[in-house]
């Protein structure tokens, strides 16, 4: 069993504080989105929970131990990180770049060894890569870099997996087929944490909400707690209707 914790997070920008006392926990198993108006903090979030980030004030812990205590490279077999709107600064071939997701058991250069051959394309298959895997990665639209990196990120089977808005630029059938891997790789026993938009896509695939506003925690539970009408509408100063049927919540914004 994962658990990664973030207890009492807050984080300062010069003088504007985007993280106040921010509690989270991911859990292996569960699929976590994190929602909320642009600037309410969740790409930070997101950073922090990962390590790359250090809090001003607050705890991050991966199976209660420290997550700034644990080695770079044990921390990065066990967890991937995926930022928002990555980009490609160098040709590499897109089996190679998603191969970077292995860097910890890779050589520098040369071949990919065998017994990682078959993992590298599994992950391109997955995202429907087959068939760029030797185009450069400066090359590929926008939608396809974003489906190459997240091949990358899933790559190395992590226990813990963090998404900064992973349907960003993708068209509709290659955002729902993203938002499918996502689910299941939880479902395999990763702990998966989402930063997301679209709340119909959330009410999807989601066991879990966390909801920011201005640096602060919202509401967090259960997707069917949070994805409420006074939730959601105190969340964006909006009026907002939820429709729930089969399961799941549809949502629309404004009058």
């Amino acid at each position: 069993m994962t658990r990664l914790a973030l207890g009492g997070i807050t984080h300062r920008r010069g003088a504007r504080t985007v993280l106040a006392g921010v509690d989270a926990a991911f859990e292996s198993g569960r699929l976590t989105a994190v929602i909320g108006p642009n600037g309410a903090g969740k790409s930070t979030l997101l950073a922090i929970a990962a390590g790359l980030l250090r809090p001003d004030a607050g705890t991050i812990t991966l199976d209660e131990r420290a997550i700034r205590a644990i080695p770079p490279r044990e921390l990065a077999a066990v967890r991937a990180y995926l930022p928002q709107s990555p980009r490609a600064e160098w040709p590499v071939r897109v089996e190679r770049l998603v191969a970077l997701g292995l860097s910890q058991h890779l050589p520098v250069f040369g071949p990919l060894p065998g017994r990682w051959r078959l993992a590298v394309s599994g992950a391109l298959a997955r995202f429907d890569l087959i068939a760029l895997r030797d185009r450069p990665a400066t090359r590929l639209s926008g939608g396809e870099l974003a489906r190459a990196m997240l091949a990358r990120a899933v790559v190395g089977e992590p226990r813990v997996l963090i998404v900064d808005e992973p349907s960003a630029g993708l068209d509709p059938r290659h955002a729902h087929e993203a938002a499918r891997q996502l689910r299941a790789l939880a479902d395999d026993g990763c702990a998966v944490v989402v930063a997301l938009h679209d709340l119909d896509l959330v009410s999807r695939i989601a066991d879990d909400v966390v909801a920011l506003k201005d640096g602060r925690l919202h509401a967090s539970g259960p997707a069917e707690a949070v994805l409420t009408e006074p939730t959601l509408g105190a969340l964006y100063d909006m009026p907002v209707r939820v429709d729930r049927a089969g399961g799941r919540a549809s949502v629309r914004f404004g009058d």
